[in-house]
């Protein structure tokens, strides 16, 4: 059985046609492996639980008396230095938790910053 001509060249477009649009489809993240698309999920996990527990810490600094002057110190504080601050204050430490979250403190420190901008 022969093939006709145009067989050959047509096999050999296909192979790199398709090992280019493999290339094209990893490099640019259209596809992802296993491992990659689990690093996604635990980081998408991880900043939403983060989202959820800010406004707790606001809340939490909302309930202090003395609210224009803790804010003020914040403001005084440099920008790596409100996380460790907040922690200290307690205000990131959730219920149930017994030492605070720093992701949580960073965030909060954000948007408490957001209240000296207003």
């Amino acid at each position: 059985m022969q093939f006709p001509v145009w067989t050959k060249p047509a096999l050999w477009g296909a192979a790199v046609g398709g090992a280019a649009l493999a290339i094209v489809a990893f490099s640019a993240g259209w596809v992802v492996t296993s491992s990659t698309a689990a690093q996604m999920a635990a980081s998408q996990s991880s900043k939403a639980v983060i989202a959820s527990l800010t406004p707790i810490c606001v809340a939490k600094y909302q309930m202090e008396s003395e609210k224009p002057a803790l804010l003020a110190t914040l403001q005084g504080r440099s920008n790596w230095t409100r996380g460790d601050w907040i922690e200290e204050k307690g205000w990131a430490t959730m219920p149930g938790s017994e030492k605070p979250d720093s992701q949580v403190a960073d965030a909060c420190a954000t948007e408490l910053m957001k209240l000296v901008a207003s």
